[in-house]
């Protein structure tokens, strides 16, 4: 499984959602600023996220968009499903489909399932709140201040 500029840009995105949570709505050209990426490409991405809930557009002219949920409700699997599709490690392996016919008899088909369950739980395990957290925790191991 490689993930796609989609699901690299998307968690990207709703990271800096996250970090300004509760600020009010950002537009998609400050968080292409904030992150480094194409406004462009944000643009097409909004559609999908919009449509699952993941975000809300809010409109008017301090609009832009806002979490759909709060932070610790979305996990980063939530916004690589929805851009990405099913998580699969191979095509044998894809979440939620059955196992191809002949897989049950491939030795190695039960390798690429338990590698496919691995990578769900990482990637259901992180909420964009931990992110937020791990940003803030990295963040202040570089303002230390040494008082003498």
């Amino acid at each position: 499984m490689k993930l796609s500029t989609k699901g690299k840009y998307g968690v990207k995105a709703l990271f800096e959602l996250a970090l300004h949570e509760g600020a009010g709505p950002m537009s998609l050209k400050a968080i292409s600023e904030r992150q480094g990426l194409s406004e462009h490409y944000l643009e097409q991405l909004a559609a999908p996220l919009r449509k699952s809930g993941l975000i809300v557009s809010v409109r008017g002219a301090q609009g832009g968009y806002v979490l759909g949920r709060a932070a610790g409700q979305i996990t980063v699997g939530d916004i690589i499903r929805v851009l990405e599709g099913p998580i699969g490690f191979t095509d044998c392996s894809v979440e939620g489909e059955p196992a191809p016919d002949g897989a049950a008899d491939c030795v190695v088909h039960g390798v690429w399932e338990k590698v496919t369950r691995q990578i769900i739980a990482v990637i259901d395990g992180i909420t964009l709140a931990d992110l937020v957290e791990q940003a803030h925790a990295e963040q202040a191991k570089h303002n230390l201040t040494y008082q003498i």
